[in-house]
């Protein structure tokens, strides 16, 4: 329960920053420029430091470090409330705490699936994250809403300081939750520890493969978000029709995580693939352009996807990587993640002017899906000792436990990318030795 409340609020928190800073900042100067400056100098740290962060995060125990960089987010933004509300603040000072933001958002990024992995049994970790994911999706779509109606009945700083309450509750909460003591190795360096994280991701081909598809979903996200409003305003009406295909997404991300722990599903990680692969869909339907409505049919089924596949994904990772590796087998994930989104938000209007916008949506659209279905090759289908197959990994049989799922016929439970292999028995993780 701390657990699901320290991230709700912290998810809450996390979403309320742009637009309390997009509004301050644009009160301020009223220059878009500032404001892009000031959101980039949170992001670009974010990028930098991940990888530390990850090494970080395997080095200490993760509610120390959910503590710690929550307790530094609420201080940034306690002193942006400070500035706004004495009239002090500029843009030089706004973007200096959005640095020190984006390097604590570098280092609790990865400590969040080692407090899941290490707080949570994994009979449970689908059932929670699926909750974890809800609450993000809700704290997304509610926060510019909440932030947007502080800012107008009492001011940008107020938005900012009730950001920086929740954060120190967040802290708190998250604090308080308890993990066990793990043993840390003797003369371990941080290069050590950032080439030994990045073996594991080598010694993973279809986590690579994975992760590298999952980027090419967030490039065209970023195109599909940067062209959408664009196409909807000229084409499909006006405003209203983009707002309907925004608000269908959302129902559809929604219902997805909310669908994900009741599917019977036998291959997560071809469930997590499918999901992704999806986004083809709407990507199709904006080149057309079909009207708003289907548009915001298929963006519907796009996000369900990412529902399903947002859990089910956080789960089996946090099976399949030793529990030692995970922050920074993570951190690695997610600066694929959240370099390729910008970078597609970016190249939008640019790649459009030369390809064409239907061109490029086209484009965009195949190459998500065939990232996605491709990277299903590389899931390993092995056997056992004499020919049989090997029994399911732990998160494979959790997920059929939990949804009703029962072993394809024929075999004896080996359904799944990564469970087959004899290599992949459970035994006791032992420390990795490093050299002096």
């Amino acid at each position: 329960m701390r657990l699901l409340l320290g991230r709700a609020v912290s998810a809450l928190a996390t979403a309320l920053i742009p637009t309390t800073i997009t509004l301050a900042v644009l009160r301020a100067t009223g220059d878009a420029g500032a404001v892009g400056m000031v959101l980039a100098c949170e992001a670009i740290p974010l990028l930098v430091f991940l990888p530390v962060g990850g090494v970080v995060a395997d080095r200490v125990r993760p509610e120390r470090l959910a503590l710690v960089t929550d307790l530094v987010r609420g201080l940034t933004q306690a002193a942006i409330a400070i500035e706004l509300l004495t009239g002090a603040a500029s843009v030089p000072h706004l973007a200096v705490l959005a640095v020190l933001a984006g390097v604590a958002v570098a280092f609790g990024l990865p400590a969040v699936p080692r407090l899941v992995a290490a707080a949570v049994p994994g009979p449970e970790r689908l059932r929670v994250n699926a909750r974890l994911g809800v609450a993000t999706s809700l704290a997304a779509v509610l926060a510019p809403a909440l932030a947007g109606g502080v800012v107008l009945l009492a001011g940008p700083g107020w938005a900012a300081l009730l950001t920086a309450a929740l954060f120190a509750c967040s802290a708190l909460t998250l604090g308080g939750v308890r993990t066990a003591k793990r043993a840390s190795a003797q003369n371990a360096t941080f290069l050590n520890d950032l080439r030994e994280g990045w073996g594991e991701v080598r010694r993973r081909p279809w986590f690579l493969s994975t992760v590298l598809a999952h980027g090419v979903w967030h490039f065209m996200a970023g195109l599909f978000l940067t062209l959408g409003p664009l196409t909807a305003v000229k084409e499909l009406g006006g405003e209203a029709s983009w707002v309907l295909i925004v608000q269908c997404g959302t129902v559809g991300l929604v219902a997805g995580v909310f669908a994900a722990p009741r599917l019977p599903i036998r291959r997560p990680l071809v469930v997590v693939q499918v999901g992704a692969a999806l986004y083809v869909l709407p990507m199709a339907a904006l080149a057309l352009p079909a009207s708003a409505w289907v548009i915001a049919g298929a963006y519907f089924v796009a996000m369900f996807g990412l529902g399903v596949l947002s859990p089910l994904w956080e789960t089996v990772i946090a099976d399949e990587i030793p529990e030692a590796a995970l922050g920074r087998v993570r951190s690695f994930d997610q600066l694929i993640s959240f370099a390729t989104r910008p970078f597609g938000l970016a190249m939008a209007a640019p790649l459009a002017g030369l390809a064409g916008a239907r061109g490029l949506l086209l484009t965009g659209a195949i190459a998500v899906a065939v990232a996605n279905l491709a990277a299903i090759a590389t899931f390993p289908r092995r056997h056992g000792p004499n020919g049989r197959a090997a029994a399911p990994t732990p998160a494979v049989a959790d997920i059929q436990m939990i949804s009703g799922a029962r072993p394809l016929a024929g075999g004896t439970g080996c359904t799944t990318w990564h469970a087959c292999s004899p290599a992949n028995a459970r035994q006791p993780v032992a420390p990795t030795p490093r050299r002096p």
